[in-house]
């Protein structure tokens, strides 16, 4: 056989196997970005080996996904904000709404020339985005940084511009403890923001702090640890300034997962331990109890039975927290519906 010939079917083996691996059914999923590192990890493994099918998720932002799990065009959606019930029956179909994982937003931020980590109160987080708060060494943020030359320069506020439920526990958080921020943008997937400049998704906001000098913004942890940005330990229902850890998120959930109602539509922010990191948050899987055919059902119900078990062991590695064993028990209870 020829050089060339095996060349060419050599060529062509590789064009089958790629036709293969696209022609394979798929189940589609879209929505939040806030837990997208672990999805991307969970639905990799998970589907290693498997031929029936694959998991393809486009990390979209918390509200993009809700819209195409209404429109039919996913079969599943992904959302950092808890629903309430007609949120939920707003999307057309029975749905289950299911923890998936435990994160952190935290405040990130560029200042040159300052080492070491920030502390950061509610009343300077709620002054800065309300933009009450327009240089670095104001007193409010000054006086909990006393060790810390702040400089004078202006401060860059940088949020979301999609809709985005990151940016609703940021809000859920500052309503809870500004009455101010609470009777003006409130809380939502999106909010009319009184300063800054948008960036899209918890990537852009990452790199757009990243790149702009005296800058202030919020992300999932995840996305600070990757950007090497740092971010501010932030002052809790207690009193205690506390970084964000595997240990304060896991916290903050165990506090209340006794009280969690069973549609799990509920926040954890600003939580009363001492140890609990306050703009902590689940994130959410919106799976219809029953999807286009019987097969994807069955390949979810096994999916999301993994994902509370084998896949809870592997979320630390990201810097995801693993959901209480509380709320794990009534997850696998609730995964019966599907159909």
């Amino acid at each position: 056989m020829s050089v060339t010939l095996r060349r060419s079917i050599s060529i062509l083996a590789w064009c089958l196997s790629g036709v293969s691996a696209y022609a394979q059914p798929v189940v589609a999923g879209a929505g939040a970005t806030f837990p997208e590192p672990i999805y991307t990890k969970w639905f990799e493994a998970f589907g290693k080996g498997r031929k029936d099918f694959r998991i393809r998720y486009e990390a979209i932002g918390s509200e993009a996904g809700m819209a195409r799990l209404r429109d039919g065009s996913v079969d599943f959606a992904a959302s950092d904000m808890p629903l309430d019930e007609a949120q939920l029956a707003a999307l057309g179909r029975p749905v289950l709404q299911l923890p998936s994982t435990l994160g952190a937003v935290v405040p990130i931020y560029h200042v040159d020339g300052v080492s070491g980590d920030l502390h950061l109160t509610p009343e300077a987080l709620a002054g800065i985005f309300l933009g009450q708060i327009k240089r670095w060494n104001d007193p409010i943020v000054q006086s909990a940084n006393r060790d810390v030359r702040l400089p004078s320069r202006s401060i860059a506020v940088v949020h979301r511009s999609d809709g985005s439920g990151t940016t609703f526990v940021w809000a859920d958080y500052l309503s809870k403890v500004s009455p101010q921020w609470k009777a003006g943008p409130g809380k939502g997937t999106t909010l009319q923001w009184p300063i800054g400049s948008g960036a899209e998704g918890n990537e852009g906001v990452a790199e757009r702090v990243q790149a702009t000098p005296d800058s202030i913004g919020y992300a999932e942890l995840i996305y600070a640890l990757h950007h090497r940005l740092s971010y501010a330990q932030v002052k809790n229902a207690s009193g205690r300034f506390v970084e964000a850890n595997l240990d304060s998120v896991a916290a903050a959930a165990s506090d209340s997962a006794l009280t969690i109602p069973n549609r799990f539509q509920f926040s954890i922010t600003n939580t009363p331990g001492r140890k609990s990191y306050p703009i902590a948050a689940f994130t959410y899987l919106l799976v219809p109890t029953k999807t286009a055919t019987p097969a994807k059902d069955a390949y979810l119900r096994e999916f999301l039975r993994w994902m509370l078990t084998s896949g809870q062991r592997e979320a630390a590695f990201l810097g995801y927290g693993s959901l209480p064993p509380e709320i794990v028990a009534r997850e696998q209870q609730a995964i019966r519906e599907l159909r």
